[in-house]
Formats: C-alpha cells, sequence, structure tokens
C-alpha cells in the first residue's frame, strides 16, 4: 500500500525534473536562433504548410535513397506513434493504475499489437544504420568532418533506441505472463495489480503482442516475485531512458526530429539560386550617386556587410544550423567536395551550429558576471571573444563553393549550406578585401572597364565590326 502511493509520488518529481532540464534547453536553442538578424518568412501559409507536409512529414525527398528511406521510415514511425504508448505509460505513473487505456478494448489491443511490431522494425532500422556505419562502411558516415564526438554521438542514439524498444518489449513480455497468472488464479495478492479490470470479460489479456510474446519462454520459469521485479524493472527503466534521452537529444545531431516541421516551414519560397541584393549596399550606393536624396525614415549607416559571426546571420540560418541532421546527403553530392576540395556543406552547418553554442554560452556567462549588458530593447550585445564564424570556417572552404545549390537540393529538411557561404564570402570580400586573385582582377576590371574583360570601354562593340549586317 505504500509503494502505490510513493510510486506516483517518484514518478511525477522524476516527470517534473526531467520537463524543467528540457524546457531550459529549448529556451536555450530559442534564444540563440532568436540571435540572427530578423528576416520575414511569413508569406504564403498555405504553400508554406503543404511544403511542410510533403518534405517533413511526408519525407519526400528521403525517397531518393530508398533503402535508406525506408528504414527511416520505420524509425520515424516508431519515434512518434510509440509515444501513444509513452502516453499511457505517463498516466499510468501519475496516477498509479496499471494499463491505464485497456477500457479502449479492441482498439487498445490493435494499437498495443502495432507498437510492438513497430518497435521490433525500429531495432531492425537501427542495427542496419549500424552495420552502414561500421561494417559497410559508407563513406559519407565515415568522412573527417565526422571523427570524434559526431561519430559517437550518431552510435549512441542507435544503440539507445536499441535498448528503450528492448526494455519495452520486455516490459510486455512480462506483464502478459503476469496477466496470465493472475487470470489462472495464482495466489499472490500483487497480482492483482494485473489483473483486466478494465475488460468485460475476465478471461482476456490487456493488449496483444505479436513480438514480445516470443519473450515470454525466457521468463517462463521466473516466480512470481521475480517476474514482478522484471516488470517493474522494465517500466522504470524505459521511462527513466526516455527522460535521459530527451534531455539529450537537444544536444545531438537527433535534435532535427524536433527541428525539421519549423525548419521545412519557414524555407523561403523563392528559387534556391535567387540572390538577395543587399538592401544596405543598395541605399549606400543610391545616396552616394545622388547628394540631394533623403535618407530613409530611421536609417542608419551599416555598421558591416555579409556575415562576421553568427549574429550577422538570418534567424533562418541559424535554425538551419540546428536542424543538421549530420547524415551528409549535402557533401556526396558536393562537386568541390567530391573533387577532394576542402569544403563540406555539412562541416559548414556542423561548423555554425558550434560557434552559435559557444556565443550562446559566452552570453549567458557575461550577463551572469556583469561583463555583459543587455540593449535598451531587451536584445543581446554582440559576443567579443576574439573569435568569430571564420575561426572555424576557413576561406579556403568558402571560395571552394559553387554556388550550385546541390547541397540544398540534396537535403531532406531543406538546409541551405550556400547562404551561409555567400554571406560569410561578401563580409571576407566588402570588410576584409579578402577575395581571392582572379576575383580581385575582375573586380579592378568592371571598376575601369565596365566589364570583367581587360580591355577599354571605346573598345566594347569592336568585336561586331568585322561582322556581316547585310
Amino acid at each position: 500500500m505504500i509503494s502505490e502511493i510513493i510510486s506516483p509520488i517518484i514518478f511525477t518529481l522524476f516527470l517534473a525534473v526531467g520537463a524543467w532540464f528540457f524546457a531550459g534547453k529549448v529556451k536555450f536553442i530559442r534564444r540563440n536562433i532568436l540571435l540572427g538578424r530578423d528576416v520575414d518568412l511569413s508569406d504564403n501559409p498555405a504553400a508554406r504548410w503543404k511544403q511542410m507536409l510533403w518534405v517533413a512529414m511526408g519525407q519526400s525527398k528521403m525517397a531518393k535513397r530508398p533503402i535508406a528511406a525506408i528504414f527511416h521510415l520505420f524509425v520515424y514511425l516508431g519515434f512518434v506513434l510509440i509515444n501513444i504508448e509513452v502516453l499511457e505509460i505517463l498516466v499510468d505513473g501519475v496516477t498509479g493504475h496499471h494499463r491505464s487505456f485497456a477500457g479502449l478494448g479492441g482498439i487498445y489491443n490493435v494499437a498495443i499489437g502495432f507498437f510492438e511490431i513497430l518497435a521490433f522494425l525500429v531495432i531492425v532500422a537501427c542495427v542496419v544504420f549500424l552495420a552502414r556505419r561500421y561494417v559497410v562502411k559508407v563513406p559519407r558516415l565515415n568522412s573527417s568532418d565526422l571523427k570524434g564526438w559526431p561519430k559517437k554521438d550518431a552510435t549512441v542514439i542507435l544503440v539507445v533506441e536499441i535498448v528503450l524498444m528492448v526494455a519495452l518489449l520486455t516490459m510486455n513480455a512480462s506483464d502478459q505472463l503476469l496477466q496470465q497468472r493472475a487470470l489462472n488464479g495464482h495466489e499472490v495478492s500483487s497480482l492483482a495489480h494485473y489483473l483486466p479490470k478494465h475488460h468485460d470479460c475476465c478471461g482476456e489479456l490487456m493488449g496483444s503482442f505479436p513480438v514480445s510474446k516470443y519473450l515470454v519462454p525466457l521468463m517462463d520459469g521466473f516466480d512470481d516475485g521475480l517476474l514482478i521485479f522484471a516488470e517493474r524493472a522494465a517500466w522504470w527503466f524505459h521511462f527513466i531512458g526516455i527522460l535521459l534521452f530527451l534531455n539529450y537529444v537537444p544536444y545531438s545531431k537527433h535534435w532535427h526530429i524536433i527541428m525539421s516541421f519549423p525548419n521545412v516551414y519557414y524555407t523561403p519560397l523563392k528559387p534556391k539560386g535567387a540572390f538577395d541584393n543587399m538592401s544596405s549596399v543598395t541605399t549606400e550606393v543610391n545616396l552616394m550617386m545622388d547628394p540631394s536624396a533623403v535618407p530613409p525614415d530611421g536609417y542608419e549607416p551599416p555598421a558591416g556587410f555579409g556575415a562576421r559571426d553568427v549574429q550577422d546571420l538570418s534567424w533562418k540560418n541559424l535554425m538551419d544550423a540546428y536542424s543538421c541532421t549530420e547524415c551528409g546527403r549535402c557533401s556526396s553530392v558536393c562537386p568541390a567536395n567530391i573533387t577532394g576540395k576542402l569544403l563540406s556543406p555539412r562541416k559548414v552547418m556542423m561548423s555554425t551550429r558550434d560557434r552559435l553554442e559557444e556565443v550562446g554560452n559566452g552570453l549567458d556567462a557575461g550577463i551572469k558576471a556583469g561583463t555583459i549588458q543587455r540593449l535598451e530593447n531587451g536584445n543581446m550585445p554582440r559576443l567579443e571573444d576574439g573569435k568569430d564564424l571564420h575561426n572555424y570556417i576557413s576561406s579556403e572552404e568558402l571560395w571552394a563553393c559553387t554556388t550550385c545549390n546541390a547541397c540544398a537540393e540534396a537535403c531532406p529538411i531543406n538546409i541551405n549550406p550556400v547562404d551561409i557561404i555567400v554571406q560569410m564570402r561578401q563580409y571576407l570580400v566588402m570588410e576584409k578585401s579578402a577575395a581571392p586573385g582572379e576575383l580581385n582582377s575582375m573586380f579592378t576590371n568592371l571598376e575601369n572597364n565596365g566589364a570583367p574583360w581587360q580591355f577599354n570601354q571605346m573598345d566594347k562593340a569592336n568585336w561586331a565590326m568585322d561582322t556581316d549586317n547585310g
């Protein structure tokens, strides 16, 4: 009786602490994303919803690699749908009941059976993904930009998912055996917890167990007390494992399971190859060319051009960085990467995220220490720690990009590394005059001759002098 009172209290405390830590990290990530400059991506909501449903929820771009797409679908559906069973665990834990949704009858049985099949498919998919990394050694999953923590992170995620699914099936296997014993009249008061009290017919099990039933023979020799311990241990392990995994996800590449939906929704609807004119440059040129021009209301001369650090990028660029799943599809189709150049679009996104995390932690530490003050409008100031994004992404990487947008086209959730690369190039050219020599020659020709080629403007039409005008 005491355990029936204490257990829900302990469960609720675990749940509250886990949710509190998770909410804190989500708040940190949201704040970091909003460090980016503002950009309006609220146009055409109907097209955006359609895009999100088709790309993020429908996994449409995954189909380009059908084998990986099928196994990813198993994990995706397993994550989404098995959480319905987790919802029942939450209700059971808080109320102290057992299988609270069993009153749904046949629907419940079908649902539990479906969840078990999904759990098994998730295990199969994770084993396949591990084999692709460590047996088949797919090149994009074993490239140099994944050395160290990124590779360990991917392994941890796959192993944890397998362990959680095994715990779920173990819980169900021991639970069904306890139900059978309770229905058969075993004289142990503890087994009353497993009686199918939600059913009109007391001869039925609560749930259908098409997969875990094959684990029952492994436990058939357990006495009632050991079997109850096994069921409760698996139940608690599954629940605590989910809480720990929930709080691990925001620190890992698996965070894309949350971020992919808003990231796809806010994908710019313009063609991928379209470049935005820098309004600050346009305004400055107009004011320079027309001395009588009046600056727009509230206009302030730009403090800089392009992206020196993450706070110069748009919030969508920063959302892209947090959404990256490090699958490497972008780098595997990048012509620069394929031909041995240093550029890896995946590494661009990973480096942007790493720098953004560093900036966020630095700002928080500075505010806590009193060395950094929030701006009057409540926004965060820039972090001046002697570093910037160019310390993470080299000029060689930036200038290797052909801006072909193959990476953006290949990304399953519409991340666009080219946009970040172009803004960083703009900083190098307009702020540092650090363009490659070939580009500097072209810039000089444009300035002096009005064309990329080195000849006088007066000779522009000479090529047509010998043509037949008749």
